[in-house]
């Protein structure tokens, strides 16, 4: 199954490290990042999953939950979390799913045969509170992937969600983000973006990041 952004992505349950996981009632009203692994006890896997512990708090601050994806059996994700935390420094706390019989990892399409045809690729999926795909990432096996990225994209997607407008190359939250062109009547303009704007183009609008 080939996932687009817009799409609706599939629910399943599976068991995880915090037992049976129905996805859609895990996620409830949040926004998501289910991300995959390729194998337990593997040297880049067991940063990235450090990573994202120590970054949990930010996530929970937008609002976002997360889950991990391995091929491999609970028991060993559990003592692998015991490795993770040893050595990073940190305590998961947030569930990492079994996925043994590929289930999961068929429905998102995470195993690329070229690269691999028995372990998910690093693939990312952040998913919005309708269950909408919004982003999608995939990396290979030897490179470990930017947590803070995936953060980035999240404040740009919240933002551009409830807002007319984008955000510019390289932005990060708190800058200066892109009026969108499809509103071209001045008092809309004067009414959505009381704080004012920049005219660098007629097409090209900046301005100061619009409040929630």
């Amino acid at each position: 199954m080939t996932l687009r952004l817009g799409d609706q992505v599939p629910n399943f349950t599976q068991e995880s490290t915090h037992g049976p996981i129905d996805f859609y009632a895990y996620l409830g009203d949040a926004w998501g990042v289910l991300f995959s692994h390729p194998k337990d006890f593997t040297p880049v896997c067991t940063t990235e999953l450090g990573r994202v512990a120590k970054l949990l708090p930010e996530f929970e601050k937008r609002n976002t939950k997360v889950i991990a994806l391995s091929v491999d059996p609970v028991d060993d994700h559990k003592k692998w979390i015991l490795d993770i935390n040893e050595t990073q420094n940190t305590e998961v706390t947030y569930p990492i799913l079994a996925d043994a019989d590929r289930k999961v990892a068929d429905l998102y399409d995470m195993i690329h045969e070229n690269a691999n045809n028995t372990l998910t690729v690093r693939s990312v999926f952040i998913i919005d509170p309708n269950k909408k795909l919004r982003l999608t990432l995939t990396y290979p096996a030897s490179t470990g992937r930017n947590f803070d990225e995936l953060l980035r994209v999240i404040d740009s997607l919240q933002l551009t969600e409830y807002h007319s407008v984008a955000t510019p190359a390289d932005w990060k939250a708190g800058e200066r983000v892109v009026i969108a062109p499809s509103i071209q009547d001045p008092k809309e303009l004067e009414e959505k973006f009381p704080q004012g704007f920049e005219v660098v183009r007629p097409y090209l609008r900046l301005t100061t990041p619009p409040k929630s």
